[in-house]
């Protein structure tokens, strides 16, 4: 097969050249379209006379912050999400399996209820949902603690059952505040629009430190995917090793669910692609993964300014129609 003759750092290098060129057209791709160039000349020089303000402006201000976090996020969504299905021994697990989305949510939900316009509530939107998505997944996992029975088992059942219970109660702030259920419903549906160096400030950096710390997690990773038993028997720390790559996973959650809103399918479906590349072992799975998952955020975000133009369609909404056919070919395939 394919994966067994090409190495980690073949497959790295053609993801990684997938994703520059990826990065150069979407740099120019939107309401106003600049030849890949022209985009080029405006990242390696700035000054030049040879170039419009706006072209400059363009890319610098308004386009290379959003497509670096774009693949961040991607990236980390698909991380987080590889940690997850290794973690619970299931393939169908993806970033908001322990209540992430339904923390997140809620904590977006009152940020916008609460405040007012302007760059302050611009700014507290994804501090809450950071905040909210953290919260909620404190709560499940002592909640999975107290419970006395199989971890892996509690930490499904208590985040299956808090996403719903915050789910309802988002449901119901939204019908009780009619006049901001358009922003609600905007930053439900996902999406990078109107994302600036700021939010590359407050998010970037967790998504890397989180990012980084799965990779390093990857042999408890596979000794976990292999069961408790053989875990145990392995002499991993079973407890430590749950927690730490929990705690990894749902930083990386918040930070994107921060950055992004609820963006579907990516979690999902890149660990799956990337299996199908390099196999099972988290060292390779993980970075490969997250390349992946950057590359198809970024070109559903590519996607969603340029499909409808100059109207932009929230992201979640483009990977959630591409992405959950591709899962489902996936699938089949994968019986086949």
């Amino acid at each position: 097969m394919i994966r067994q003759r090409t190495p980690l750092w073949g497959w790295v290098m053609l993801l990684s050249g997938a994703l520059l060129v990826s990065l150069l057209l979407s740099l120019g791709t939107g309401a106003v379209a600049l030849p890949p160039a022209r985009v080029l000349r405006a990242l390696l020089n700035r000054a030049d006379p040879a170039l419009r303000p706006a072209d400059v402006a363009i890319v610098w201000d308004l386009r290379l912050a959003r497509a670096l976090l774009a693949l961040l996020v991607g990236a980390g969504l698909a991380g987080a999400g590889a940690a997850f299905q290794g973690l619970f021994r299931n393939p169908l697990a993806d970033p908001f399996v322990i209540g992430a989305s339904g923390g997140a949510s809620l904590g977006a939900t009152l940020a916008i209820v609460v405040s007012g316009s302007g760059d302050g509530a611009a700014v507290s939107v994804p501090l809450a949902a950071f905040a909210g998505a953290l919260l909620a997944v404190v709560v499940v996992y002592l909640v999975a603690a107290a419970s006395g029975g199989d971890a892996t088992t509690s930490l499904l059942l208590a985040g299956a059952t808090l996403s719903t219970v915050l789910s309802a109660v988002v449901a119901l702030l939204m019908l009780l505040n009619d006049r901001k259920l358009q922003e609600i419903f905007g930053w439900l549906l996902g999406g990078i629009s109107g994302r600036s160096w700021e939010h590359l400030a407050l998010s970037g950096p967790l998504l890397v430190i989180g990012l980084l710390a799965l990779w390093l997690l990857a042999r408890p990773l596979d000794a976990l995917a292999c069961g408790e038993e053989g875990a145990r028997s392995l002499g991993l720390p079973l407890g430590q090793a749950r927690a730490a790559i929990v705690v990894a996973a749902s930083l990386v959650t918040a930070a994107a669910v921060a950055a992004s809103g609820i963006v579907g399918f990516v979690g999902l479906i890149a660990p799956h692609i990337a299996r199908s590349l390099v196999g099972t072992g988290h060292a390779r799975l993980i970075p490969v993964a997250a390349l992946s998952g950057a590359l198809l955020l970024l070109l559903a975000d590519s996607a969603a300014r340029s499909v409808a133009a100059p109207l932009e369609l929230p992201v979640g909404i483009i990977t959630a129609l591409v992405g959950g056919p591709c899962f489902l070919w996936l699938l089949g395939r994968g019986r086949q």
